[in-house]
């Protein structure tokens, strides 16, 4: 997948906004509305096609033993976060696969009212 692959999947999640907090070259992904969210997804536009993403701690390390396109995030919380190489051999279903579980985590991770209120529109 290529980054513009991966913004359009990301943006097609539920309640989901881009922005760029850090500088001008991580676009990052937030779930959420502007009282509270949580980002899921940070893409270096200047490395290309990885992705960071949010993971399980015990599925972190299980995916990185087995995909060497799959490493532990650069600047984030190794135990929380991979750096993903989309433009690999992964298949597109796992890169996916790994997107819709970084946003549930995060979306999870939201006040009750406010998933509650973004979950009525």
């Amino acid at each position: 997948m290529n980054v513009e692959q991966l913004r359009e999947y990301c943006l097609s999640k539920p309640h989901t906004f881009e922005c760029f907090p850090f500088d001008e070259d991580t676009l990052v992904f937030k779930v959420g509305s502007e009282q509270a969210n949580r980002m899921f997804a940070f893409i270096s536009l200047e490395r290309g096609e990885t992705i960071a993403l949010k993971c399980d701690p015990e599925r972190s390390i299980e995916l990185r033993d087995r995909h060497p396109e799959i490493q532990p995030a650069y600047h984030m919380n190794k135990h929380h976060w991979n750096d993903v190489y989309a433009g690999g051999s992964l298949p597109h279903s796992m890169i996916t696969e790994l997107i819709d579980h970084s946003y549930e985590l995060n979306h999870r991770s939201l006040p009750k009212y406010i998933r509650e209120a973004l979950d009525k529109d």
